[in-house]
């Protein structure tokens, strides 16, 4: 190949260079455009932080059971207890439980499964969202209460914040990581489907 500056073909001015170097159109049909690719990629990378966001939420969910398990286990510190954290409701377990499935969500992206993932879809709806949702509704009339009225009576307090606040604050959050969450898994489902990966 010759340089820009170099000598040129006689009877072209070099710009005529259009037609050349192109793929053949059978190629360019079995093989997706760079642009679905880096889309695939991309949407696994989202997902793979939203699975990560939801543990790390898992993990500050454990660390506020701790005190329960401990409860259940017989094992007796005084400085946990002395923290006084209020007891955890069942929606609390099944939403801990819900993030296990986190990890059948990392197989499915890492083996490209599309079968794993819908598996993964519907339990991050079933054991996530949905308890999320339900703990939106147990402390709405509480947290609704400290938002409109100037001095609140009768909220239940821990180390003097209200309950009902702090997890209108974690739920805040949770929703978010599992709304992208479904978005991104929903993605991916699609493109592997139109694929033909599974």
């Amino acid at each position: 190949m010759a340089s820009r500056e170099g000598p040129m073909v006689s009877g072209t001015d070099g710009t005529d260079f259009l037609h050349r170097e192109t793929v053949a159109p059978h190629y360019q049909i079995s093989w997706p455009p760079k642009k679905t690719i880096s889309e695939f990629a991309l949407n696994k990378s989202r997902l793979r932080k939203c699975v990560f966001s939801h543990l790390l939420l898992a993990l500050l969910m454990l660390i506020k059971m701790v005190p329960d398990i401990l409860d259940r286990l017989d094992i007796f510190i005084l400085e946990i207890e002395e923290l006084e954290v209020p007891q955890p409701l069942k929606w609390e377990y099944i939403w801990l439980l819900g993030s296990l499935a986190s990890f059948l969500g990392l197989t499915a992206i890492r083996k490209n499964r599309i079968l794993l993932l819908q598996i993964y879809f519907g339990l991050v709806n079933l054991l996530s969202t949905v308890p999320i949702l339900l703990a939106a509704m147990i402390y709405f009339k509480e947290f609704v209460e400290y938002c409109t009225e100037s001095e609140p009576q009768g909220l239940q307090l821990w180390q003097g914040y209200p309950i009902s606040v702090l997890w209108y604050s974690f739920i805040l959050v949770a929703m978010q990581v599992h709304i992208f969450t479904l978005i991104f898994a929903y993605k991916l489902i699609l493109a592997w489907k139109n694929r033909g990966d599974h």
